[in-house]
């Protein structure tokens, strides 16, 4: 009978420590399909991804940034430091592909998020650190990811990524109330580019991609599989598009970006190119995140897309008003606004 007693209250013992442990972690699937078990309660974030950061901060979580990829220093992404002060103080302690140990070991992150990529998983691994591997390639997954962080964040967080997802729809339905009713015919055909040399574009199966087609344009890339493809500038003669939208990478340095332009403009081949001839060549926006590409400021991209392929329908969006007010609601920063035309230049900010 005593050894009976013992064991049960062994075993209620063991049972509550059981509860208590699950009540201190929850098991979430990334996008790998890996099972993944996090704290409940995350107060160091490591973040491999640098789209991932403005969400982070958009989810009200950049003050727990404790380390991210080099390509986000405040030097290198001023604006994402504008928004999230946090990045002063947090070490690079990640590439795109590898970790740097003795930083992750300093830095004791409670998660880490990051691209899929089974090496950074390995490494992590081995440091005993749990790493969320996410990626999108449109809205509708764009949406699940964001969803996904907010989980593991907390109730807070949800909400902010209920809220940021409702904007988006909103906005996605604005734009594609006018976008559907274009025939192949009526929508410019676009090229996005990434860099020049070596040309770069980003293709079908992309985020690029979806709001391309979102804003009412054709992506004649669109047979071209996946972002950041190199491509052949014979190629690029061929697609002949008629209009020419370059992402940071293909005019980074604002001092020489005029001149540059200039040189394509004057170019013998480029110049036979529709986009060029026609005056058809765009900077895009550029803040805490490239709008062009995989962060919150999509929302801002699909918009600002729509009224530079269609100005004459969309003549009464003001893209301006509509950053300020996205700043404010989701970024918790109130851009000035010479803030918001420097964002829209794709120029670093002067004024804080």
């Amino acid at each position: 009978m005593a050894f009976t007693t013992k064991l049960l209250a062994t075993l209620a013992s063991l049972s509550m420590l059981s509860t208590a442990y699950a009540a201190d972690v929850q098991t979430v699937t990334d996008a790998s399909g890996t099972q993944v078990v996090v704290p409940s309660q995350i107060n160091a974030i490591g973040d491999a991804w640098p789209a991932h950061l403005e969400v982070l901060a958009m989810l009200g979580a950049g003050d727990k940034v404790v380390s991210y990829v080099n390509v986000d220093s405040p030097q290198k992404r001023p604006w994402l430091a504008v928004v999230n002060p946090q990045m002063h103080h947090a070490s690079p302690a990640f590439t795109k592909t590898d970790v740097n140990v003795e930083e992750m070991l300093k830095d004791k992150p409670d998660v880490v998020f990051s691209i899929v990529t089974p090496r950074m998983r390995t490494k992590l691994e081995e440091l005993n650190v749990p790493n969320v591997q996410l990626t999108f390639t449109n809205f509708a997954e764009l949406e699940k990811t964001f969803d996904l962080t907010a989980q593991i964040l907390g109730p807070q967080a949800q909400q902010r990524a209920a809220d940021f997802n409702a904007y988006l729809e909103e906005k996605l339905q604005m734009v594609r109330s006018y976008s559907d009713t274009l025939s192949t015919q009526q929508k410019p055909r676009v090229l996005h580019v990434v860099q020049l040399n070596p040309l770069t574009i980003d293709g079908g199966h992309s985020l690029i991609d979806a709001w391309i087609q979102a804003a009412g344009g054709v992506n004649v890339a669109q047979d071209v599989h996946g972002s950041l493809k190199v491509t052949s500038k014979e190629q690029m003669l061929a697609w002949n598009p008629d209009v020419i939208i370059l992402g940071g990478s293909a005019m980074p340095d604002p001092a020489t970006r005029a001149s540059d332009l200039k040189a394509l403009e004057n170019d013998p081949m480029w110049s036979s190119v529709n986009a060029v001839k026609h005056h058809q060549l765009y900077i895009n926006p550029n803040g805490a995140f490239l709008w062009d590409r995989y962060g919150a400021e999509t929302a801002l991209q699909i918009q600002w897309a729509a009224k530079t392929l269609h100005p004459e329908h969309f003549k009464q969006l003001d893209i301006a008003k509509e950053t300020k007010a996205f700043y404010h609601r989701f970024l918790n920063y109130d851009l000035s606004d010479t803030q918001v035309n420097e964002i829209l230049q794709d120029l670093p900010p002067k004024t804080l």
